[in-house]
Protein backbone atom coordinates (compact mmCIF):
# COMPACT_ATOMS: atom_id res chain seq x y z
CA UNK A 1 0.00 0.00 0.00
CA UNK A 2 1.44 3.33 -1.01
CA UNK A 3 0.19 6.82 -0.23
CA UNK A 4 -0.22 9.21 -3.17
CA UNK A 5 3.28 10.29 -4.15
CA UNK A 6 4.65 13.77 -3.84
CA UNK A 7 4.11 14.80 -7.42
CA UNK A 8 5.28 18.30 -6.62
CA UNK A 9 8.82 16.99 -6.17
CA UNK A 10 8.87 15.76 -9.73
CA UNK A 11 7.22 18.91 -11.02
CA UNK A 12 9.96 20.96 -9.36
CA UNK A 13 12.53 18.66 -10.95
CA UNK A 14 11.02 19.42 -14.36
CA UNK A 15 11.35 23.13 -13.72
CA UNK A 16 14.91 22.81 -12.41
CA UNK A 17 15.98 20.86 -15.48
CA UNK A 18 14.29 23.27 -17.82
CA UNK A 19 11.85 20.85 -19.43
CA UNK A 20 9.44 22.97 -21.43
CA UNK A 21 6.92 20.10 -21.22
CA UNK A 22 6.03 21.16 -17.69
CA UNK A 23 4.34 24.27 -19.15
CA UNK A 24 1.05 25.04 -20.83
CA UNK A 25 -0.99 22.83 -23.12
CA UNK A 26 0.64 22.28 -26.50
CA UNK A 27 -2.16 22.38 -29.06
CA UNK A 28 0.06 22.70 -32.13
CA UNK A 29 -0.84 20.90 -35.33
CA UNK A 30 0.43 17.31 -35.63
CA UNK A 31 3.62 16.71 -37.60
CA UNK A 32 4.27 13.57 -39.67
CA UNK A 33 5.85 10.68 -37.75
CA UNK A 34 7.77 7.56 -38.75
CA UNK A 35 4.66 5.33 -38.60
CA UNK A 36 2.80 7.48 -41.11
CA UNK A 37 0.65 8.94 -38.39
CA UNK A 38 1.04 12.48 -37.19
CA UNK A 39 2.82 13.23 -33.92
CA UNK A 40 1.95 15.86 -31.34
CA UNK A 41 2.61 16.71 -27.71
CA UNK A 42 0.13 16.56 -24.87
CA UNK A 43 1.19 18.80 -22.00
CA UNK A 44 0.12 21.43 -19.52
CA UNK A 45 -3.50 21.95 -18.45
CA UNK A 46 -6.73 21.31 -20.34
CA UNK A 47 -9.49 23.58 -19.08
CA UNK A 48 -11.87 23.36 -22.03
CA UNK A 49 -12.44 20.47 -24.42
CA UNK A 50 -9.76 18.64 -26.36
CA UNK A 51 -9.99 15.53 -28.55
CA UNK A 52 -7.11 13.18 -29.32
CA UNK A 53 -7.53 11.44 -32.67
CA UNK A 54 -6.34 8.01 -33.71
CA UNK A 55 -4.38 9.39 -36.69
CA UNK A 56 -1.90 11.05 -34.33
CA UNK A 57 0.57 9.54 -31.84
CA UNK A 58 0.79 11.79 -28.79
CA UNK A 59 3.69 12.28 -26.39
CA UNK A 60 2.57 12.89 -22.83
CA UNK A 61 5.09 15.36 -21.43
CA UNK A 62 5.33 16.18 -17.73
CA UNK A 63 2.20 16.45 -15.62
CA UNK A 64 -0.87 16.97 -17.78
CA UNK A 65 -4.03 18.07 -15.97
CA UNK A 66 -7.63 17.92 -17.10
CA UNK A 67 -8.94 20.73 -14.92
CA UNK A 68 -12.29 21.16 -13.20
CA UNK A 69 -14.78 21.71 -16.03
CA UNK A 70 -12.40 20.40 -18.70
CA UNK A 71 -12.97 17.32 -20.87
CA UNK A 72 -10.38 15.19 -22.64
CA UNK A 73 -11.87 12.92 -25.31
CA UNK A 74 -9.72 10.11 -26.76
CA UNK A 75 -10.77 8.31 -29.94
CA UNK A 76 -10.63 4.49 -30.21
CA UNK A 77 -7.23 3.27 -31.37
CA UNK A 78 -5.31 6.33 -30.17
CA UNK A 79 -1.75 5.83 -28.86
CA UNK A 80 -0.35 8.10 -26.13
CA UNK A 81 3.32 7.67 -25.16
CA UNK A 82 4.48 8.78 -21.73
CA UNK A 83 7.77 10.64 -21.99
CA UNK A 84 10.46 9.08 -19.83
CA UNK A 85 12.57 12.23 -19.43
CA UNK A 86 9.74 14.19 -17.81
CA UNK A 87 7.80 11.22 -16.35
CA UNK A 88 4.65 12.06 -18.30
CA UNK A 89 1.55 11.67 -16.12
CA UNK A 90 -2.13 12.26 -16.91
CA UNK A 91 -4.21 13.60 -14.01
CA UNK A 92 -7.98 14.01 -14.31
CA UNK A 93 -8.72 16.52 -11.59
CA UNK A 94 -11.85 16.63 -9.46
CA UNK A 95 -14.56 18.02 -11.72
CA UNK A 96 -12.68 17.17 -14.90
CA UNK A 97 -13.68 14.38 -17.25
CA UNK A 98 -11.93 11.84 -19.42
CA UNK A 99 -13.97 10.31 -22.25
CA UNK A 100 -11.77 7.41 -23.36
CA UNK A 101 -14.04 4.84 -25.00
CA UNK A 102 -11.98 2.33 -26.93
CA UNK A 103 -13.21 -0.90 -28.48
CA UNK A 104 -12.02 -4.51 -28.49
CA UNK A 105 -10.76 -3.98 -32.03
CA UNK A 106 -9.31 -0.52 -31.36
CA UNK A 107 -8.20 -0.16 -27.74
CA UNK A 108 -6.71 3.09 -26.51
CA UNK A 109 -3.05 2.58 -25.56
CA UNK A 110 -0.96 4.48 -23.03
CA UNK A 111 2.62 3.23 -23.24
CA UNK A 112 6.29 4.18 -22.91
CA UNK A 113 7.95 6.47 -25.44
CA UNK A 114 11.03 4.23 -25.40
CA UNK A 115 11.76 2.01 -28.43
CA UNK A 116 10.68 -1.59 -28.35
CA UNK A 117 13.14 -3.78 -26.51
CA UNK A 118 14.12 -0.89 -24.21
CA UNK A 119 10.91 -0.28 -22.26
CA UNK A 120 10.97 -0.67 -18.48
CA UNK A 121 8.50 -0.57 -15.60
CA UNK A 122 8.21 3.03 -14.42
CA UNK A 123 9.16 4.69 -17.70
CA UNK A 124 6.36 7.21 -17.14
CA UNK A 125 3.91 8.21 -14.43
CA UNK A 126 0.56 6.63 -15.29
CA UNK A 127 -3.06 7.78 -15.21
CA UNK A 128 -4.71 9.36 -12.16
CA UNK A 129 -8.49 9.93 -11.96
CA UNK A 130 -9.82 12.08 -9.10
CA UNK A 131 -13.44 12.58 -8.10
CA UNK A 132 -15.91 13.90 -5.54
CA UNK A 133 -17.00 10.65 -3.88
CA UNK A 134 -16.43 9.92 -0.19
CA UNK A 135 -13.23 8.87 1.54
CA UNK A 136 -12.43 8.37 5.23
CA UNK A 137 -9.70 10.96 5.77
CA UNK A 138 -10.27 13.98 8.05
CA UNK A 139 -9.74 16.41 5.15
CA UNK A 140 -9.67 16.01 1.39
CA UNK A 141 -6.35 14.39 0.43
CA UNK A 142 -4.21 16.07 -2.17
CA UNK A 143 -2.04 14.85 -5.00
CA UNK A 144 0.85 17.19 -4.41
CA UNK A 145 1.40 18.17 -8.02
CA UNK A 146 -0.67 21.32 -8.01
CA UNK A 147 -2.98 23.38 -5.80
CA UNK A 148 -6.17 21.90 -7.28
CA UNK A 149 -5.09 18.24 -7.34
CA UNK A 150 -7.33 17.19 -4.48
CA UNK A 151 -10.00 14.51 -4.33
CA UNK A 152 -13.06 13.73 -2.28
CA UNK A 153 -16.48 15.04 -1.42
CA UNK A 154 -19.91 13.70 -0.55
CA UNK A 155 -21.22 12.52 -3.95
CA UNK A 156 -20.67 8.79 -4.31
CA UNK A 157 -22.47 8.97 -7.69
CA UNK A 158 -19.93 11.46 -9.07
CA UNK A 159 -19.04 11.06 -12.74
CA UNK A 160 -15.44 11.43 -13.95
CA UNK A 161 -16.25 10.12 -17.43
CA UNK A 162 -15.42 6.89 -19.28
CA UNK A 163 -12.28 4.76 -19.26
CA UNK A 164 -13.00 1.66 -21.32
CA UNK A 165 -10.92 -0.70 -23.48
CA UNK A 166 -7.66 0.93 -22.46
CA UNK A 167 -4.13 -0.42 -21.98
CA UNK A 168 -1.57 1.20 -19.66
CA UNK A 169 1.97 -0.12 -20.12
CA UNK A 170 5.32 0.54 -18.34
CA UNK A 171 3.83 3.22 -16.07
CA UNK A 172 3.95 3.70 -12.30
CA UNK A 173 6.88 5.77 -11.17
CA UNK A 174 8.64 5.59 -7.77
CA UNK A 175 9.11 9.22 -6.78
CA UNK A 176 10.76 8.06 -3.55
CA UNK A 177 10.34 5.06 -1.20
CA UNK A 178 6.66 4.48 -0.32
CA UNK A 179 5.59 7.39 -2.52
CA UNK A 180 4.85 6.05 -5.97
CA UNK A 181 2.46 6.54 -8.83
CA UNK A 182 0.49 3.50 -10.03
CA UNK A 183 -0.66 2.32 -13.43
CA UNK A 184 -4.21 3.50 -12.76
CA UNK A 185 -4.82 5.45 -9.56
CA UNK A 186 -8.39 6.32 -8.56
CA UNK A 187 -9.08 8.86 -5.80
CA UNK A 188 -12.70 9.19 -4.66
CA UNK A 189 -14.01 8.13 -8.07
CA UNK A 190 -17.79 7.92 -8.06
CA UNK A 191 -20.17 5.29 -9.34
CA UNK A 192 -21.22 7.50 -12.26
CA UNK A 193 -17.82 6.82 -13.84
CA UNK A 194 -17.48 3.94 -16.29
CA UNK A 195 -14.35 1.81 -15.74
CA UNK A 196 -14.06 -1.44 -17.69
CA UNK A 197 -11.72 -3.49 -19.87
CA UNK A 198 -8.45 -2.04 -18.57
CA UNK A 199 -5.07 -3.79 -18.78
CA UNK A 200 -2.15 -2.48 -16.72
CA UNK A 201 1.12 -4.17 -17.70
CA UNK A 202 4.73 -3.99 -16.50
CA UNK A 203 4.04 -1.15 -14.09
CA UNK A 204 6.63 0.18 -11.66
CA UNK A 205 4.21 -0.03 -8.72
CA UNK A 206 0.61 -1.22 -8.17
CA UNK A 207 -1.51 -1.99 -11.20
CA UNK A 208 -4.80 -0.63 -9.81
CA UNK A 209 -5.20 1.38 -6.62
CA UNK A 210 -8.38 2.89 -5.19
CA UNK A 211 -8.33 5.61 -2.52
CA UNK A 212 -11.92 5.90 -1.34
CA UNK A 213 -14.72 6.22 -3.85
CA UNK A 214 -17.60 4.02 -4.93
CA UNK A 215 -16.88 3.25 -8.59
CA UNK A 216 -17.74 -0.12 -10.10
CA UNK A 217 -15.08 -1.63 -12.35
CA UNK A 218 -15.20 -4.73 -14.52
CA UNK A 219 -12.84 -6.72 -16.73
CA UNK A 220 -9.50 -5.64 -15.30
CA UNK A 221 -6.11 -7.19 -16.08
CA UNK A 222 -3.02 -6.64 -13.91
CA UNK A 223 -0.13 -8.16 -15.87
CA UNK A 224 3.44 -8.57 -14.60
CA UNK A 225 3.61 -5.42 -12.47
CA UNK A 226 6.25 -4.92 -9.79
CA UNK A 227 3.88 -4.42 -6.86
CA UNK A 228 0.31 -5.24 -5.85
CA UNK A 229 -2.35 -6.13 -8.38
CA UNK A 230 -5.44 -4.69 -6.65
CA UNK A 231 -4.87 -2.23 -3.81
CA UNK A 232 -7.68 -0.60 -1.78
CA UNK A 233 -7.55 2.14 0.85
CA UNK A 234 -9.26 5.21 2.41
CA UNK A 235 -12.73 3.65 2.48
CA UNK A 236 -13.19 2.33 -1.06
CA UNK A 237 -16.73 0.95 -1.17
CA UNK A 238 -17.13 0.02 -4.84
CA UNK A 239 -17.58 -3.24 -6.67
CA UNK A 240 -15.17 -5.09 -8.97
CA UNK A 241 -16.15 -8.08 -11.10
CA UNK A 242 -14.08 -10.07 -13.60
CA UNK A 243 -10.46 -9.34 -12.88
CA UNK A 244 -7.24 -11.18 -13.70
CA UNK A 245 -3.91 -10.67 -11.96
CA UNK A 246 -0.72 -12.32 -13.24
CA UNK A 247 2.65 -12.09 -11.50
CA UNK A 248 6.10 -12.14 -13.04
CA UNK A 249 8.43 -14.28 -10.87
CA UNK A 250 11.29 -11.93 -11.76
CA UNK A 251 9.48 -8.66 -10.91
CA UNK A 252 8.67 -7.56 -7.36
CA UNK A 253 8.61 -4.53 -5.07
CA UNK A 254 12.20 -3.63 -4.19
CA UNK A 255 11.24 -0.91 -1.68
CA UNK A 256 12.49 -1.43 1.87
CA UNK A 257 10.12 -3.79 3.62
CA UNK A 258 7.97 -4.11 0.51
CA UNK A 259 6.27 -7.25 -0.72
CA UNK A 260 4.29 -7.88 -3.90
CA UNK A 261 0.75 -9.13 -3.27
CA UNK A 262 -2.35 -10.00 -5.24
CA UNK A 263 -4.86 -8.10 -3.10
CA UNK A 264 -3.65 -5.54 -0.56
CA UNK A 265 -6.22 -3.71 1.50
CA UNK A 266 -6.25 -1.18 4.37
CA UNK A 267 -9.00 0.89 5.91
CA UNK A 268 -6.40 3.63 5.89
CA UNK A 269 -2.66 3.92 6.41
CA UNK A 270 -3.08 4.22 10.19
CA UNK A 271 -5.40 1.25 10.55
CA UNK A 272 -8.13 3.48 11.99
CA UNK A 273 -11.85 2.87 12.34
CA UNK A 274 -12.72 5.97 10.34
CA UNK A 275 -15.81 5.70 8.16
CA UNK A 276 -16.63 4.96 5.45
CA UNK A 277 -14.78 1.71 5.90
CA UNK A 278 -12.99 -0.01 3.08
CA UNK A 279 -15.85 -2.38 2.26
CA UNK A 280 -15.38 -3.01 -1.46
CA UNK A 281 -16.46 -6.37 -2.85
CA UNK A 282 -14.44 -8.23 -5.47
CA UNK A 283 -16.08 -11.14 -7.29
CA UNK A 284 -14.83 -13.41 -10.06
CA UNK A 285 -11.14 -12.67 -9.74
CA UNK A 286 -8.30 -14.96 -10.77
CA UNK A 287 -4.94 -14.33 -9.10
CA UNK A 288 -1.94 -16.12 -10.65
CA UNK A 289 1.00 -15.81 -8.28
CA UNK A 290 4.71 -16.23 -9.00
CA UNK A 291 4.90 -19.90 -8.09
CA UNK A 292 7.53 -21.54 -5.91
CA UNK A 293 10.61 -21.49 -8.14
CA UNK A 294 11.80 -18.00 -7.21
CA UNK A 295 15.14 -16.21 -6.86
CA UNK A 296 16.51 -16.22 -3.33
CA UNK A 297 15.98 -12.47 -2.92
CA UNK A 298 12.40 -12.36 -4.24
CA UNK A 299 9.99 -10.26 -2.19
CA UNK A 300 6.55 -11.72 -2.75
CA UNK A 301 3.90 -11.52 -0.05
CA UNK A 302 0.53 -13.22 -0.24
CA UNK A 303 -2.38 -13.67 -2.58
CA UNK A 304 -4.49 -11.42 -0.34
CA UNK A 305 -3.14 -9.30 2.52
CA UNK A 306 -6.07 -7.82 4.46
CA UNK A 307 -4.76 -5.44 7.11
CA UNK A 308 -5.04 -2.11 8.94
CA UNK A 309 -8.74 -2.37 9.68
CA UNK A 310 -10.06 -3.24 6.23
CA UNK A 311 -13.45 -4.84 5.68
CA UNK A 312 -12.75 -6.00 2.12
CA UNK A 313 -14.93 -8.82 0.76
CA UNK A 314 -13.76 -11.49 -1.70
CA UNK A 315 -16.29 -13.74 -3.44
CA UNK A 316 -16.15 -16.39 -6.17
CA UNK A 317 -12.40 -15.99 -6.59
CA UNK A 318 -9.26 -18.03 -7.30
CA UNK A 319 -6.05 -17.18 -5.44
CA UNK A 320 -3.21 -19.34 -6.72
CA UNK A 321 0.55 -19.53 -6.92
CA UNK A 322 1.47 -17.80 -3.65
CA UNK A 323 3.12 -19.71 -0.81
CA UNK A 324 0.90 -17.66 1.51
CA UNK A 325 -2.67 -17.58 0.26
CA UNK A 326 -4.67 -15.17 2.44
CA UNK A 327 -3.45 -13.30 5.52
CA UNK A 328 -5.85 -11.70 8.01
CA UNK A 329 -3.61 -9.18 9.72
CA UNK A 330 -4.45 -7.44 12.97
CA UNK A 331 -7.00 -7.55 15.79
CA UNK A 332 -9.53 -5.41 13.93
CA UNK A 333 -9.40 -7.56 10.80
CA UNK A 334 -9.68 -10.78 12.79
CA UNK A 335 -12.69 -9.35 14.62
CA UNK A 336 -14.40 -8.28 11.40
CA UNK A 337 -13.94 -11.77 9.98
CA UNK A 338 -15.57 -13.31 13.04
CA UNK A 339 -18.55 -10.92 13.15
CA UNK A 340 -19.30 -10.97 9.41
CA UNK A 341 -17.66 -7.65 8.57
CA UNK A 342 -15.33 -9.48 6.17
CA UNK A 343 -16.69 -12.21 3.91
CA UNK A 344 -14.49 -14.53 1.86
CA UNK A 345 -16.84 -17.00 0.23
CA UNK A 346 -16.89 -19.51 -2.64
CA UNK A 347 -13.18 -18.91 -3.07
CA UNK A 348 -10.34 -21.34 -3.82
CA UNK A 349 -6.77 -21.04 -2.58
CA UNK A 350 -4.49 -23.19 -4.73
CA UNK A 351 -0.78 -23.96 -4.63
CA UNK A 352 -0.10 -22.53 -1.17
CA UNK A 353 1.79 -24.41 1.51
CA UNK A 354 -0.22 -26.91 3.54
CA UNK A 355 -0.11 -24.66 6.61
CA UNK A 356 -0.01 -21.29 4.87
CA UNK A 357 -3.14 -21.17 2.72
CA UNK A 358 -4.86 -19.15 5.47
CA UNK A 359 -2.88 -17.13 7.99
CA UNK A 360 -2.99 -14.64 10.77
CA UNK A 361 -0.22 -12.08 11.07
CA UNK A 362 2.87 -13.53 12.71
CA UNK A 363 2.48 -11.04 15.56
CA UNK A 364 -1.05 -12.19 16.41
CA UNK A 365 -1.51 -13.84 19.82
CA UNK A 366 -5.29 -14.24 19.59
CA UNK A 367 -7.16 -17.54 19.65
CA UNK A 368 -8.75 -16.83 16.27
CA UNK A 369 -8.13 -19.70 13.85
CA UNK A 370 -8.08 -18.29 10.30
CA UNK A 371 -8.06 -21.70 8.61
CA UNK A 372 -11.11 -22.92 10.54
CA UNK A 373 -12.95 -19.70 9.70
CA UNK A 374 -12.12 -20.01 5.99
CA UNK A 375 -13.12 -23.66 5.88
CA UNK A 376 -16.50 -23.23 7.59
CA UNK A 377 -18.88 -25.11 5.30
CA UNK A 378 -21.29 -22.17 4.95
CA UNK A 379 -18.51 -20.13 3.32
CA UNK A 380 -18.15 -22.57 0.41
CA UNK A 381 -14.37 -22.15 0.26
CA UNK A 382 -11.73 -24.76 -0.54
CA UNK A 383 -7.98 -25.37 -0.66
CA UNK A 384 -6.61 -27.24 -3.67
CA UNK A 385 -3.41 -28.08 -5.49
CA UNK A 386 -2.67 -26.35 -8.77
CA UNK A 387 -3.20 -29.65 -10.58
CA UNK A 388 -6.65 -30.02 -9.05
CA UNK A 389 -7.56 -26.50 -10.08
CA UNK A 390 -6.83 -27.39 -13.71
CA UNK A 391 -6.28 -24.01 -15.34
CA UNK A 392 -4.43 -23.41 -18.60
CA UNK A 393 -0.73 -22.73 -18.06
CA UNK A 394 -0.48 -19.57 -20.17
CA UNK A 395 -2.29 -16.23 -20.13
CA UNK A 396 -5.13 -15.74 -19.56
CA UNK A 397 -5.30 -19.06 -17.62
CA UNK A 398 -8.78 -20.18 -18.57
CA UNK A 399 -10.26 -23.17 -16.70
CA UNK A 400 -9.93 -26.41 -18.63
CA UNK A 401 -12.56 -29.09 -19.17
CA UNK A 402 -13.47 -30.58 -15.82
CA UNK A 403 -12.00 -27.74 -13.78
CA UNK A 404 -13.82 -27.19 -10.47
CA UNK A 405 -13.67 -23.46 -11.27
CA UNK A 406 -16.42 -23.86 -13.87
CA UNK A 407 -19.03 -24.22 -11.12
CA UNK A 408 -19.48 -23.28 -7.50
CA UNK A 409 -20.23 -19.56 -7.56
CA UNK A 410 -22.78 -17.99 -5.24
CA UNK A 411 -24.11 -14.44 -5.24
CA UNK A 412 -26.25 -14.77 -2.14
CA UNK A 413 -26.48 -11.42 -0.41
CA UNK A 414 -24.82 -9.54 -3.28
CA UNK A 415 -26.35 -6.82 -5.44
CA UNK A 416 -24.94 -5.10 -8.48
CA UNK A 417 -23.11 -8.14 -9.84
CA UNK A 418 -23.78 -10.29 -12.89
CA UNK A 419 -24.62 -13.78 -11.66
CA UNK A 420 -22.61 -16.54 -13.30
CA UNK A 421 -21.96 -20.19 -12.46
CA UNK A 422 -18.17 -20.08 -12.39
CA UNK A 423 -15.59 -18.85 -9.91
CA UNK A 424 -12.59 -16.87 -11.04
CA UNK A 425 -12.44 -14.42 -13.92
CA UNK A 426 -13.49 -16.79 -16.70
CA UNK A 427 -15.96 -19.45 -17.64
CA UNK A 428 -15.56 -20.71 -21.19
CA UNK A 429 -15.42 -17.27 -22.82
CA UNK A 430 -12.14 -15.36 -23.07
CA UNK A 431 -13.06 -11.70 -22.58
CA UNK A 432 -9.42 -10.58 -23.09
CA UNK A 433 -9.49 -11.42 -26.80
CA UNK A 434 -8.59 -8.60 -29.18
CA UNK A 435 -7.79 -5.69 -26.86
CA UNK A 436 -5.08 -7.02 -24.51
CA UNK A 437 -1.38 -7.35 -25.29
CA UNK A 438 0.79 -9.98 -23.59
CA UNK A 439 4.04 -8.74 -25.18
CA UNK A 440 4.08 -4.92 -25.17
CA UNK A 441 7.88 -4.89 -25.01
CA UNK A 442 8.07 -6.00 -28.63
CA UNK A 443 5.15 -4.09 -30.09
CA UNK A 444 5.63 -1.34 -32.66
CA UNK A 445 3.70 1.78 -31.66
Amino acid sequence: MKEFGKLSALLMTCVALGFSSCGDDDSSEPTPGPTGKGTANLQGSISGSRTLDADTVYTLKGFVYVADGGTLTIEPGTVIKGEKATQGTLIIQRGGKIMAQGTAEKPIVFTSNQPKGSRLPGDWGGVVILGRAKHNQPSDPKVEGGPEAVYGGTNDADNSGVFSYVRIEFAGYPLQPNQELNGLTMGSVGSGTKIDHIQVSFGGDDAFEWFGGAVKATHLVAYRNTDDMFDTDYGFSGKVQYALGISDPLLWDVASGGATNGFESDNDGNGSTREPFTTATFSNVTIIGPGSNLPANAQFGQGAHLKKGTKLNIRNTIISGYNKGITLDGTLVEGYAQNGGIKIMNTVVAGAGANTALNKASSSTSEFNAANWFNTSANGNSIKTLAELNLATTAPYLPQTGSPALTGASFAGLTGFEEVAYIGAFGTTNWTTGWTNWDPQNTDY
